[in-house]
């Protein structure tokens, strides 16, 4: 959220929704972080940064509460940015362990501050 008054702007954090959000988000920053300059003047701030959110992503991996068909999955279906649908009968496995993965995650950024409660 923008707020601007007669003189300057003022830049407010904006937390994520759901944890499909943050993980979407944390692979598209990702992908374009070094592909060309990011706008530093921007006024839409998120509660944590990519080192952040792969640091929660690596210690719920190293803890056991994410396992390694769960990243699996969320990097194959995060770089179509697109969840797998459990309807379809090829990606109704990966949906599953894509919820698993997702609740795992929503809780962990819901205890730091990253998503809307």
């Amino acid at each position: 959220m923008t707020i601007k008054n007669n003189t300057q702007t003022i830049c407010t954090t904006e937390k994520f929704q759901n944890a499909e959000q943050l993980w979407f988000w944390f692979l598209y920053s990702k992908s374009v972080q070094n592909s060309f300059v990011r706008n530093r003047n921007s006024c839409t701030k998120r509660p944590c940064e990519l080192i952040d959110v792969e640091t929660l992503i690596t210690k719920l991996y190293l803890s056991g509460r994410l396992t390694e068909e769960q990243l699996c999955v969320m990097k194959k279906f995060g770089d179509r940015r697109r969840a797998p649908h459990q309807y379809i009968w090829s990606e109704n496995h990966a949906a599953s362990l894509w919820n698993q993965a997702m609740t795992v995650i929503d809780l962990a950024a819901k205890q730091r501050g990253w998503i809307e409660k």
